[in-house]
């Protein structure tokens, strides 16, 4: 195909993407089936390899990510973006209406709207283009993640039709829907990861990741509700999300007009019990003037709109009895309390049990087997308790103690002074713990084993093949074919059978052999030492090259590693001396894995910073922090987080920590603007 013809043909392949994209995420009418729109997708992916000068940045295979974000550039809203003022009672409505009346005299209008809850955004288009997405932040400046913004389908990377004005902006609430945030968490539960605590939390948190093509698979969907600014050419705001609409945004169906208290009470009453109908969570009720010239009379405080209000809905709440309490085991060891409960009806699901968290809460909440407790379901995974009915407490009761040995193994229990957790000292051999360690060496983030997942770690363990995560290098066709067992999945609850037949045992031998080639970093992070999570791990990679040159770095060696403190020293101290630990890593070691990096991938640009260490702070011009802090070290410079008498150079943009610039001039070290810096990278 030539370049005209494949011009042409990427044009009419993302038109009909686009509208295949609106009919599925926006109107949820698809019109053809998901391997037909793949196969449209995979076209165009292919055609824009092939001529990447015709890639548009507002193409359809935008949504597929794959862009990476070093740091996040923070962005001044055009308009403030306000809070609303929130409300629990039907007096403050009231109220609320009555100011209203009383401001403007004239009859009014009301919309009312489900408030969502997720993460608000701000969207601005300029000739009915994608130019720009920003988080809340303060309300005055927020986050710039268009390239995470991208990848949600539903969001209109070009607009539909017209009559859109040339640069507008529109805001709204990204949300992670029901069904995506439980196969997330259940991925990550899988992975040996903490689950969110909630969808609004998890899109929070996939807003903020650094590479787009993860956000991609989260399925983030949004709704948007408002089109701030002066010169919009509408009389009201029920127009504004008309004409939205029909400019290919995701409205709610479930915007109203009212006209009296009433009616607003009745949509109120009526979303307070339909909402667990819902595929998404919302927290309350916005109730807005609707006539866009009387939002302008009413005005705004400092801090929100006095033409709109919000009601939220109180967290339900029921009474049931508490019939025991268990103590779990964690991987790293940690023991939670959890309450079993009579089975009752919260919030759409049947509860049958409610965390206690820890020694504290089960100390102050005084619970007691049989007692009559109060469980509340905001939005946790777990509910949780949060009272006992004092009066229907029975006489004979008995106060709970906390266990004092591990009731897995019968270990003593240990608690580290500043902590509020207990833990479980005995990790080499507390079958939680093992199983745990497992499941986080296997995970996707460390060796990526992934055909050891679903309950395949325990059927192993249980069948005396796995202690330890060398001992998956140990293993053998003849070991594992023919194994079987019934086990809970933690993604859907259900149970299920698994058998090791011969593709099952193939796909495991496979997976463990390409485990051989996972970097030194990441296998770091497999070996699960307390506190060395992903990022540390590839800063102590990246810092001593091998496995034998991190084992035998002292204290100051270890801290002197741009972002390990001490805490992080001395876990790393105490967990490679441990003679178990020693003969794991010899074991691993003889089975081929990945224990040092080439230098030569860590390649510098010069020595010109040999010897110097920097402190980057505040807000660039032209590049992020995390550029810069590249820049230092591929001319031989090194990082640190804070300023000391070690440090060279303190790196400074706009909002610096006024502590800091205090600190580096008390001890006499230069300040150096960005232009500086560039200045000094250009020499020589």
């Amino acid at each position: 195909m030539d370049h005209i013809e494949a011009k042409e043909r990427i044009a009419v392949l993302s038109d009909e993407i686009r509208r295949h994209n609106h009919s599925y995420y926006v109107l949820s009418t698809p019109s053809i089936s998901d391997f037909e729109f793949d196969m449209l997708l995979e076209e165009l992916i292919r055609l824009e390899k092939e001529h990447p000068d015709l890639a548009e940045p507002d193409s359809p295979t935008q949504h597929v990510g794959g862009g990476i974000t070093r740091e996040f550039r923070q962005v001044q809203h055009k308009y403030p973006m306000l809070s609303l003022g929130n409300t629990y009672s039907e007096e403050d409505i009231r109220d609320f209406e009555e100011r209203i009346h009383k401001t403007i005299g004239d009859e009014v209008e009301y919309v009312c709207e489900l408030k969502f809850d997720g993460v608000a955004i701000g969207l601005t288009y300029r000739d009915g283009r994608l130019v720009q997405a920003v988080t809340r932040g303060d309300g005055i400046r927020g986050d710039d993640v268009t390239t995470n913004v991208k990848t949600i389908r539903s969001i209109p990377l070009k607009l539909h039709g017209s009559g859109f004005p040339d640069e507008f902006e529109i805001r709204g609430e990204l949300i992670l829907p029901h069904a995506s945030f439980e196969k997330m968490n259940g991925q990550r539960l899988e992975d040996g990861d903490e689950p969110f605590a909630n969808p609004r939390n998890a899109a929070s948190g996939s807003l903020k990741m650094l590479d787009s093509a993860e956000v991609a698979k989260r399925n983030l969907d949004g709704f948007f509700y408002y089109l701030p600014g002066d010169n919009l050419p509408f009389k009201t705001h029920y127009e504004c999300l008309l004409a939205a609409k029909s400019w290919g945004f995701k409205i709610s169906e479930f915007a109203v007009r009212c006209k009296t208290s009433e009616e607003i009470f009745d949509y109120i009453n009526t979303w307070d019990v339909a909402r667990h109908d819902l595929s998404f969570d919302i927290d309350g009720v916005v109730i807005k003037v609707n006539d866009l010239r009387q939002q302008e009379m009413l005005g705004y405080t400092a801090k929100s709109p006095r033409w709109a209000i919000s009601y939220k809905f109180r967290a339900e709440q029921v009474s049931t009895e508490l019939l025991s309490v268990a103590f779990q085991v964690g991987r790293t060891g940690a023991i939670t309390p959890v309450a079993n409960l009579q089975p009752v009806q919260l919030a759409g699901t049947v509860v049958k049990r409610a965390t206690l968290h820890n020694a504290d809460v089960l100390a102050s909440l005084d619970v007691r087997i049989g007692d009559t407790v109060f469980v509340e379901k905001g939005g946790e995974i777990i509910p949780k308790i949060i009272g006992v009915d004092f009066t229907r407490r029975s006489a004979e009761s008995v106060p709970l103690s906390f266990i004092n040995t591990c009731p897995e193994c019968g270990a003593a229990l240990v608690r580290t002074a500043g902590e509020s957790a207990w833990y479980c000292p005995n990790e080499n051999g507390c079958p939680p713990q093992i199983k745990g360690k497992l499941e986080h060496f296997i995970s996707r983030r460390a060796m990526n084993i992934d055909s050891l997942g679903e309950g395949k770690i325990e059927i192993l363990f249980d069948n005396g093949l796995v202690h330890n995560c060398a001992d998956l290098y140990d293993l053998t066709y003849d070991r594992l074919i023919g194994l079987e067992k019934t086990y809970e999945s933690t993604v859907d609850k259900k149970e299920k059978k698994i058998s090791f037949r011969e593709k099952t045992v193939t796909n495991i031998l496979n997976g463990i052999e390409s485990s051989k080639n996972v970097s030194f970093d990441r296998v770091l992070y497999a070996l699960g030492i307390r506190f060395v999570g992903e990022t540390v791990a590839k800063k102590l990679a990246a810092h001593f090259l091998s496995i034998e040159k991190l084992a035998q770095a002292d204290l100051n060696e270890l801290i002197e590693v741009e972002e390990i403190g001490e805490k992080i020293a001395r876990s790393i101290l105490a967990w490679f001396p441990d003679p178990r630990n020693i003969e794991l890593l010899g074991r691993l070691s003889a089975g081929g894995i990945q224990f040092s990096m080439d230098e030569s991938l860590l390649a510098r640009d010069s020595d010109k910073f040999s010897g110097l260490i920097f402190v980057v702070s505040g807000v660039f011009e032209n590049f992020s922090r995390d550029e810069l802090k590249k820049t230092i070290e591929a001319h031989g410079g090194k990082n640190a987080g804070s300023i000391s008498s070690k440090t060279s150079y303190v790196l400074a943009g706009e909002n610096m920590g006024p502590e800091k610039r205090k600190k580096a001039e008390k001890l006499g070290i230069p300040i150096i603007s960005e232009a500086d810096f560039l200045e000094m990278v250009s020499q020589h």
